[in-house]
């Protein structure tokens, strides 16, 4: 492992792209985000924090320090930003619903912030801000709301995780780096 003076030593990002498993190994033999790093990233048992499903793609941040991995996936110490693209007419009704909360099968369901960022044809983009991870959080909570001018459920068909915390880095898909020892400090100084 390489690092040089400015590159922290407790924290590296991925931006994973679509078809990656966020897991050390998979029973299923698909690709997993291990697949994208180098071999010591796995041999030193650098960890994911928090999860990215297979369809999914973004920025994951990994770790060797529980402490730091615990402190960053806390529902309520973290925000997360996503660009999600949406199969359906999204109405202020839904955000307000959204920010309300929703039920899902498991549990309620809800998001910090929603911000209508444009449409094309019957599909919505927007930007959602979450503060803890539940499985498969905003493709459930969009998936339990009805487009009102089809009556189905809303679907989302992309998302992108684009920041953690104040980290919102500019790298190429299937891509990695170690986060300057600057961009650690203002994260670490972001959580709750």
């Amino acid at each position: 492992m390489i690092t040089a003076a400015n590159d922290s030593r407790k924290l590296l990002a991925l931006n994973k792209p679509k078809g990656y498993v966020v897991t050390r190994s998979d029973e299923l033999g698909r690709k997993t985000v291990y697949d994208l790093l180098p071999d010591w990233v796995f041999n030193d048992g650098w960890m994911p924090i928090g999860r990215l499903d297979l369809e999914s793609k973004g920025i994951l941040l990994f770790t060797t320090n529980g402490k730091m991995g615990e402190r960053l996936t806390r529902p309520g110490n973290c925000i997360k930003v996503y660009e999600i693209w949406v199969r359906g007419h999204v109405t202020d009704e839904h955000i307000a619903a959204a920010l309300k909360g929703v039920e899902s099968r498991e549990d309620v369901l809800k998001v910090l912030s929603v911000e209508r960022k444009g449409t094309g044809g019957a599909k919505t983009k927007l930007w959602v801000a979450i503060d803890e991870g539940k499985n498969r959080h905003i493709r459930r909570l969009f998936g339990a709301l009805k487009d009102p001018k089809f009556a189905t459920a809303l679907k989302v068909l992309k998302l992108t995780r684009i920041s953690i915390g104040s980290f919102r880095p500019d790298l190429e898909s299937g891509k990695w780096r170690y986060l300057s020892l600057a961009e650690e400090t203002m994260l670490i100084k972001d959580l709750s």
